[in-house]
C-alpha cells in the first residue's frame, strides 16, 4: 500500500521521491502511462532531461534549474524502480556505487595521497584510474566503452581522446587545419559526383574533423553550437522585429532584404559590445 502520509509530505525529500514513483509503477493502482514503460522508452527522455538542464544553466536561469535538476533526477529514479521490479539494483545501490566510484577516483581527498597536484596531474590521475577500471571490467580495446548513445558530436570527441592517449593524433592544430580543408574539397567533390550516401559519408568525415579541432582548441564543441544556435535565434528575432517595423513577414520578404537586414543586426550587437 501507499504511504500517503509520506507521499504528501512537502519535506519528504528522497525517499517520498521514491514512494512517489514505486506507487506510480504500482501494476494494480499506478499511472497506465508509467506501467507501460521500459528503459528504453523512458532513455529519450532521460537525456532530454539532461539538455534541459544544461541549457537553464547555459541561460543562467538559476530559478528554471531547480526543477530542471528535479526533472533529471526524477529519470534516475525512474529507471532505478524498473531495475528493482526485475531485480537487478535499487536506488540505493545506484547511489552507492556512484560513491565507491567518487571515493576510488578521488585517492587526493579520501585516501593518504598527496592532494597537492595541479588539475593537469589529477586529470592524468583520473585517466589511469579509469583505465584501470575498464581492464577490470574487460575492455580491452582502446575504444571500448565509449557509450554509444551519446550525441554524435560530443562521442567524436570522446573517441578522439582515447585515440590520443596511445598517441593516434596530430601533434599540434596546423595538421588538424590541413584536413579540414582536404576533407571540405573531398565534399565538394562528392556533392557533384558521388551518391547521396557517399556524401553523406564525406559531410561525416568534415564533421568528425571539426570536432577534433574543437578537441585542440579546447572548445567543447556541443556548447559551441548551442552558444551559436542562441544567437542565431536572437538575430533572427530582431531580423523579424525590423521586418514587422516595415510592415512585412518573413514570408513577404526576400533573402536580399533580409540579409542586409541581418548585416544591419550584426553591426548594432557589435556597437552595443
Amino acid at each position: 500500500m501507499a504511504d500517503d502520509s509520506l507521499i504528501h509530505n512537502p519535506k519528504g525529500g528522497m525517499p517520498r521521491l521514491l514512494e512517489i514513483m514505486r506507487c506510480l509503477r504500482d501494476p494494480l493502482t499506478g499511472c497506465p502511462w508509467d506501467i507501460e514503460q521500459d528503459f528504453n522508452t523512458i532513455a529519450p527522455y532521460t537525456i532530454e532531461e539532461a539538455y534541459e538542464v544544461a541549457d537553464a544553466i547555459e541561460r543562467e536561469a538559476w530559478d528554471e534549474l531547480k526543477g530542471e535538476l528535479g526533472d533529471l533526477l526524477f529519470q534516475s529514479v525512474f529507471h532505478a524502480q524498473m531495475a528493482s521490479e526485475k531485480g537487478l539494483f535499487s536506488f540505493d545501490e545506484v547511489a552507492d556505487t556512484m560513491s565507491d566510484k567518487m571515493v576510488a577516483r578521488h585517492p587526493h581527498v579520501f585516501g593518504d595521497e598527496n592532494r597537492d597536484k595541479s588539475a593537469e596531474q589529477q586529470t592524468k590521475d583520473w585517466e589511469t584510474i579509469k583505465a584501470a577500471e575498464r581492464a577490470a571490467k574487460a575492455q580491452q580495446g582502446t575504444l571500448d566503452g565509449v557509450a554509444v548513445g551519446l550525441p554524435a558530436l560530443l562521442r567524436a570527441v570522446k573517441l578522439q581522446k582515447r585515440a590520443a592517449r596511445v598517441g593516434f593524433d596530430w601533434p599540434d592544430v596546423s595538421h588538424v587545419i590541413d584536413k579540414i580543408i582536404e576533407e571540405s574539397h573531398e565534399l565538394v567533390e562528392a556533392r557533384d559526383t558521388l551518391t547521396q550516401s557517399e556524401v553523406e559519408e564525406e559531410f561525416g568525415d568534415l564533421l568528425f574533423v571539426m570536432a577534433n579541432l574543437a578537441r585542440h582548441m579546447n572548445v567543447e564543441p556541443e556548447a559551441a553550437l548551442r552558444a551559436t544556435n542562441a544567437k542565431f535565434i536572437r538575430r533572427f528575432e530582431k531580423v523579424e522585429a525590423k521586418l514587422a517595423a516595415r510592415g512585412k513577414s518573413p514570408s513577404q520578404s526576400d533573402l536580399a532584404e533580409m540579409d542586409a537586414l541581418w548585416d544591419v543586426v550584426k553591426r548594432e550587437e557589435k556597437a552595443n559590445g
